[in-house]
């Protein structure tokens, strides 16, 4: 293959889908005054209470963001903080009756366009794409490690 515009790249259609699927999610996120990242760290916090140092590496989100984002979170009543009885040091998140709630929405709206993808996808492309993904993955990692060497 000839890799002579951006179009021929891996990554330039990486980011071309996920900024559209990132747009898609922020429209539907404003509709109920949420953020993709609010949506997404609904979704992700665990009834046991998920250590919010966990929150940013699973998210990909900077530290700050991150911080901001829990602020704003725990300032609308949708999560509360609770320090680890066992290691005093960890700060446990978790949701409170309306982050339960918020969560079901969001996961109705992302199960939704994971089941039209999904009936879209045949089970074989599907799978290549999980695989192509955990490649891609794996080179990102390398390259960030080179960075830190």
């Amino acid at each position: 293959m000839n890799y002579t515009k951006a179009e021929d790249y891996v990554d330039f259609h990486l980011r071309h889908a996920w900024h559209k699927v990132s747009r898609m999610y922020n429209q539907k996120a404003k509709a109920h005054g949420l953020t993709m990242s609010i949506g997404f760290i609904l979704l992700i916090v665990d009834k046991e209470g998920t250590p919010s140092t966990q929150l940013g590496p699973r998210m990909g989100m900077e530290p700050t963001s991150l911080s901001r984002t829990l602020k704003t979170m725990e300032t609308r009543g949708y999560i509360y903080r609770e320090i680890d009885s066992e290691d005093k040091r960890k700060v446990l998140i978790f949701l409170t009756p309306q982050g339960v709630e918020l969560r079901k929405e969001v996961k109705s709206k992302v199960m939704h366009f994971n089941e039209k993808l999904l009936k879209s996808i045949p089970d074989k492309k599907l799978q290549a794409f999980f695989e192509v993904m955990e490649i891609v993955d794996e080179h990102v990692e390398d390259e960030l490690k080179s960075l830190t060497i």
